[in-house]
């Protein structure tokens, strides 16, 4: 599980080998140290498609990655533009190889079809990824690409294609599940710390108590990024369902002897690159993780979450959604104390007013964030799935909604993103594929029987016609 230094040394060793065939390639090209200027990105291109040799391949491959690395932003835009237009399907090919397979359906004029219809940016990409270090470039390349998207739409084949192949490269049987631990490289520590997004590490200190033995991290490594991890989630062995998230994260909190604990909470889950953007691989992780320490400490008999509702202020607001009339319906045996307070007629206005101090009105506010965040996790859509991007992940991995709990974040960023709220998904192994299929096909979601209760109450009241 630990990070090894004969895996490190294997890797060095594999791209030591590859830079040496890459700078064999480089002399018989006659590539010099300037040809990197004096020929375009796209020749270089077209070069790396069209030569067979493994060599020359590997060094033309080298040529592109570090010409792109040095390109300024605005170069960048073009670099997606040649892929997105030069590299793109020959359309014409398509028709005609489409019409072929139409009128003789043979097997052979499908293959042709299917290889009209690959762009040859996908092609590229693949000898791209014979550079030493070619996967690193392909995945800093795509994070390049996920930021300017919002403003270059077009480019969206490119990112299609891209993750399609980074998806079979990153495929779950391709990752290694390590531990991390106090003993792990420096490196890998530090970069927990910079992508930890979730609950931020406040220092050494704080990460050193995050990796005690009451805790535990794990992460997925590829091969070709041995010091890179790719997603990891975060710990603690404790006793009972923990329901606020301050005890976790005290620094100063007494080690428990995890032979003692009964409950596994899992509290941090960061993917940490942005190039694998929509490659899911926390599904496997939590439950591979829940897997490994049930074996560890057999005396473990719950595994839960303790996870934000990261849109939930901005969904209270948002009033497509919570409506005026949903909202007045929901809190109706509140609403003269939550005006009264903020000293506002205008319910919803009152509501969020109170809700940016919540300790300061917690009698008032307990019984209406209760209501508020169970109608908001299993009523709340954006589309065909959960307006809440958290509650969509656990769901669909199986997990049941166990309880919601008020007032468990007072961080600054907990009550201005979701007042407070926590939620404690429960994974139970027996369960895990009756919740999934139900969910994925009927947006069912698992609940206690006190809340599914209180649920149904509220499902009429938010598919209540609008007033007029």
């Amino acid at each position: 599980m630990q990070l090894n230094a004969k895996h490190t040394v294997k890797s060095l060793w594999l791209e030591h080998v590859i830079d040496s065939v890459a700078d064999r390639g480089r002399e018989l090209l006659n590539l010099g140290t300037n040809d990197r200027e004096s020929s375009t990105v796209e020749k270089l291109c077209h070069a790396l498609l069209s030569e067979k040799g493994e060599a020359s391949g590997t060094a033309l491959a080298r040529e592109v990655v570090q010409t792109y690395a040095n390109m300024a932003d605005e170069d960048r835009v073009d670099f997606f533009e040649m892929l997105n237009f030069v590299f793109g399907p020959d359309e014409d090919a398509i028709i005609a190889a489409a019409d072929e397979f139409k009128a003789s359906r043979k097997v052979d004029d499908y293959l042709a079809l299917a290889k009209a219809v690959e762009p040859a940016r996908q092609k590229l990409f693949r000898r791209i990824n014979i550079a030493p270090n070619g996967i690193e470039a392909l995945v800093a390349m795509r994070a390049d690409l996920q930021r300017i998207l919002k403003d270059h739409p077009r480019f969206k084949p490119v990112d299609v294609d891209l993750k399609h192949l980074l998806s079979s490269w990153f495929n779950r049987g391709f990752l290694e599940l390590r531990r991390i631990d106090w003993r792990t490289s420096a490196t890998i520590l530090e970069k927990l710390i910079n992508y930890e997004s979730v609950h931020e590490i406040q220092s050494w200190a704080d990460l050193r108590r995050r990796l005690a033995s009451d805790r535990r991290c794990f992460a997925f490594f590829h091969p070709a990024l041995p010091e890179e991890p790719l997603i990891f989630v975060e710990a603690a062995l404790v006793n009972g369902m923990s329901d606020t998230i301050a005890p976790l994260l005290d620094v100063e909190a007494p080690v428990l002897d995890p032979d003692d604990a009964d409950s596994v909470i899992f509290y941090s889950i960061n993917n940490c690159l942005v190039g694998l953007r929509g490659i899911s691989f926390g599904n496997f992780l939590i439950k591979q993780v829940a897997t490994e320490l049930g074996r560890e400490f057999p005396g473990l008999k719950l595994f839960s979450t303790l996870s934000p509702m990261p849109l939930f202020t901005r969904a209270l607001g948002d009033d497509s959604l919570f409506t005026d009339s949903r909202l007045a319906a929901i809190l109706k045996d509140d609403v003269e104390k939550i005006t009264g307070a903020a000293g506002q007629d205008d319910l919803r206005g009152a509501l969020l007013s109170l809700l940016a101090y919540p300790a300061a009105y917690r009698e008032i506010l307990e019984r209406p964030l209760q209501r508020l965040g169970l109608a908001y996790l299993t009523l709340g859509r954006y589309g065909n799935r959960p307006y809440d991007p958290v509650a969509n992940f656990h769901l669909s991995n199986g997990a049941r909604l166990e309880r919601i709990n008020t007032f468990a974040n007072m961080a600054s960023n907990g009550i201005s993103e979701s007042a407070g709220l926590m939620v404690n998904y429960r994974y139970v192994p027996e369960e895990f594929e009756a919740n999934h299929e139900a969910f994925v096909h009927r947006l069912e979601i698992p609940l206690p029987r006190r809340l599914a209760k209180e649920q149904r109450g509220l499902r009429e009241l938010w598919e209540a016609p609008e007033a007029d």
